[in-house]
């Protein structure tokens, strides 16, 4: 295919035919599969432009720059023309770099790269040379056309292999691939080949993508795997400290952090007896902050934490101030995001404009002998923590403040508002719905809002000197770690693979437990013992266009309670199986998935919902928990689609980083695909919640779920998407993003 276009030059000593050629060579079985590439409009918007193609290499960098800036509703595919051209430019530059040319000898560049320290030497030690050149075999280059621009750069610029020179040395098909071979390396010899072929068949068609720390680190001599980990801190000053230790060795590997602060003692409470010591939780908060600043994760960006706090707590006021831009800056913990934990009760009162009471959870303690945190409602409308609150509110002997608690609510939705969090917690949802309620509570939620496991806190039982040498004896609590990757929906489900997809997707994640190496002890140990994953998706919104369903319809709840039943059966099943190949998790007896009660219900009434719980009551399950929809931004730019279950934000917008800022167009955009693509902040939000409800019922953990908001937006109506939400059962809600907030999701749950 040849073009030739008219051009008037000013040197004379440039040929038309050299252009046409590059064109011709960088669009190459394009057409086909791009049929809206319209190159009378090119060459028209070329001429318009008054590009200058007197020199070749300048020529080929102008027509690109030229088919970046293309992108609008009727050219986005000239996206994967400015991908081309990067891959050439790329090609040739990690061959330089490496001197082993691109995609050849996939034997040599794995030795290389090992001895140079920049991947594991486990890697040669776990594979043969046989196996390795079989390996090698598996890549397939033309599946780098299926990038687009801002994907491709994405991935080269922040997740391939680098020199210690910070040259890149690794090419896209490569890094798939050892993602693959390290995730399966533990595997049975006799399938290990096929395993590792399926899972990089999963990864280079970008029907699925992994955590943003699996993306960057498999392989590699550093860095950790999981995303997310979520800590309950206990209250003494020695567990607060190590607490502290433990957030910054998570950070410094590269995970986001949630930390529940809900067992600290409010400001005002005794120490050791003595009444108005305590100084409340906001300078521990205010440690925590200076860790996030100061531990960055692996140079790329500085440490993430969430802290969450009780909505009982006496301290929820100045929590709730914590992240505002005025007020007392020695209050202030701009770097922290911000979750409350709220009861049923508590929405009840504010729906009915009651008062709430707050508590100092450690003379809770002293004076009534139980933890009022410890408590959940069993049922909607009455259950145990309603009795223990209750019981506190009549006790003469507790201290306490009763407010309305509708103003608690107003200073939760002003943030909201100013500064995007905090985020919403519905724990009596959480702790009702959580499988494994038989082994522990769920206090809080992770850095994401999409995390629901087992949380307890880490102890020192006793501290020894002897000989020189201090030893420590701590109970290990519960430390959460999650290990996430997700489902690309447009792609997985229009390929109609979906089921082929999540059983490699729920063995990679599974094998992430057994790889990966966790510094914080009793976080390796709460891994093993639940085996946790978070299978979760993105690219709803793309789907609904490419299916040409309204986002703000009754079409698209059912749809989405299908698909995410589907989901939730093949991830459920895929588990099933790896418990009778490998084993069950290790409190798998008395959990609902092994009663059954988990199935219980209307929505799995059907014969093969039926037989697949008579199947995990035989076999068991490998994991304790197994769905999360994580925000995954980074990742879903990788693989061409929108964000997790999110609308997109607009049809057109820049990506700016600190040095590029590039046109990007919602994925697929066309004449037939541009009515479904509605903007976020333009979506009546009650459609959005009630689609993530009927998306939630089918995943045992949650969804990073947004809301979209004016930041004109009416005080009754914030409220009211609030009071939806929760009446819907949804778990938790992330941000709130008004028009007047720039927010960035966290990258280490991007997956």
């Amino acid at each position: 295919m040849l073009f030739v276009f008219s051009f008037t030059f000013k040197g004379g000593c440039f040929s038309v035919t050299q252009t046409t050629t590059v064109i011709s060579e960088l669009t190459k079985n394009l057409t086909n599969q791009y049929p809206n590439l319209s190159w009378g409009n090119f060459h028209e918007y070329l001429r318009l432009k008054k590009i200058d193609l007197t020199m070749m290499q300048e020529a080929t960098d102008q027509v690109i720059l030229a088919a970046i800036d293309m992108q609008c509703a009727d050219e986005a595919d000239w996206t994967y023309i400015g991908a081309r051209y990067f891959l050439n430019q790329l090609y040739n530059e990690v061959s330089n770099n490496r001197g082993i040319n691109a995609y050849e000898d996939f034997p040599t560049l794995l030795r290389a790269l090992t001895e140079d320290h920049l991947y594991d030497e486990k890697l040669l030690n776990a594979y043969s040379d046989e196996e390795v050149r079989s390996i090698g075999t598996f890549i397939k280059k033309e599946r780098d056309s299926l990038f687009t621009y801002i994907g491709v750069k994405t991935l080269t610029d922040r997740y391939l292999c680098k020199s210690i020179e910070g040259k890149i040395v690794e090419l896209p098909q490569e890094r798939f691939l050892i993602i693959a071979m390290t995730l399966m390396m533990n595997e049975d010899k006799q399938h290990r080949l096929q395993l590792v072929k399926e899972a990089y068949w999963a990864l280079s068609n970008l029907y699925m993508t992994v955590a943003t720390p699996t993306l960057a680190n498999a392989g590699k001599t550093h860095g950790q795997l999981s995303s997310c980990f979520i800590d309950t801190v206990d209250d003494s000053l020695r567990g607060i400290f190590d607490s502290n230790t433990d957030a910054a060795t998570v950070s410094k590997n590269g995970g986001g952090l949630g930390v529940y602060l809900g067992k600290i003692r409010a400001k005002g409470s005794t120490i050791k007896g003595f009444k108005g010591n305590s100084s409340g939780v906001i300078p521990w908060m205010k440690q925590l902050n200076n860790t996030a600043v100061s531990v960055d994760q692996l140079g790329q960006r500085q440490g993430a934490i969430a802290v969450y706090l009780d909505v009982w707590h006496k301290d929820i006021f100045s929590f709730l101030d914590a992240k505002l831009n005025n007020g007392d800056e020695r209050q202030r913990t701009h770097d922290l995001f911000t979750g409350v934990c709220l009861p049923d009760l508590f929405m009840e009162k504010v729906k009915n404009r009651e008062d709430w009471f707050l508590f100092d959870p450690h003379e809770v303690r002293e004076v009534m002998g139980f933890s009022l945190e410890d408590f959940y409602d069993e049922e909607q409308g009455y259950g145990s923590f309603r009795e223990k609150y209750e019981a506190c509110v009549n006790c003469q002997h507790l201290t306490k403040e009763s407010v309305p608690a509708i103003e608690i609510m107003k200073r939760m939705m002003i943030s909201q508002l100013e500064t995007g969090t905090p985020y919403m917690f519905y724990r009596d949802t959480v702790n009702r719905e959580n499988p494994n309620k038989h082994e522990g509570m769920i206090y809080a939620s992770n850095l994401c809002t999409e995390i629901m496991q087992n949380m307890s806190p880490t102890t020192v039982i006793e501290e020894t000197f002897t000989g020189g040498e201090i030893t420590t004896r701590k109970k290990a609590g519960d430390y959460v770690v999650c290990n996430l990757s997700s489902i690309s929906l447009a792609r997985a489900v229009t390929d109609d693979v979906l089921e082929r997809l999540i059983t490699i997707q729920v063995r990679m994640l599974d094998n992430v437990i057994d790889v990966n190496e966790i510094e914080v002890h009793q976080a390796e140990a709460t891994n093993k013992k639940y085996r946790g994953i978070g299978l979760g998706t993105f690219g709803w919104h793309h789907l609904l266009a490419l299916k040409q369903i309204k986002w703000e319809s009754n079409e698209a709840i059912s749809y989405a309670d299908k698909l995410y039943e589907d989901i939730a059966y093949y991830t459920v099943k895929a588990s099933a199986k790896l418990a009778k190949e490998k084993g069950a998790y290790s409190v798998f007896e008395g959990s609902d998935w092994h009663k059954g009660t988990y199935f219980q219900g209307e929505r799995y009434d059907t014969s093969r919902w039926q037989e697949l719980k008579e199947y995990v009551k035989q076999a068991g399950l490998r994991n304790g928990y197994l769905m999360a929809v994580a925000p995954n931004a980074s990742t879903s730019i990788i693989a061409g689609s929108t964000a997790s279950i999110d609308p997109i934000f607009n049809k057109e917008y820049a990506e700016e980083k600190k040095n590029y800022k590039i046109p990007v167009t919602a994925p697929d955009l066309s004449s037939e695909t541009t009515w479904y693509y509605k903007p976020a902040h333009l979506i009546d939000q009650l459609w959005s919640i009630k689609q993530n409800a009927a998306r939630q019922k089918h995943i045992d953990q949650a969804v990073s779920f947004n809301l979209y908001v004016e930041h004109t937006i009416k005080a009754k109506d914030l409220l009211n998407l609030h009071l939806t939400a929760w009446q819907e059962g949804l778990k938790t809600t992330y941000y709130v993003r008004s028009t007047s907030s720039d927010l960035e999701d966290c990258e280490s749950c991007s997956s």
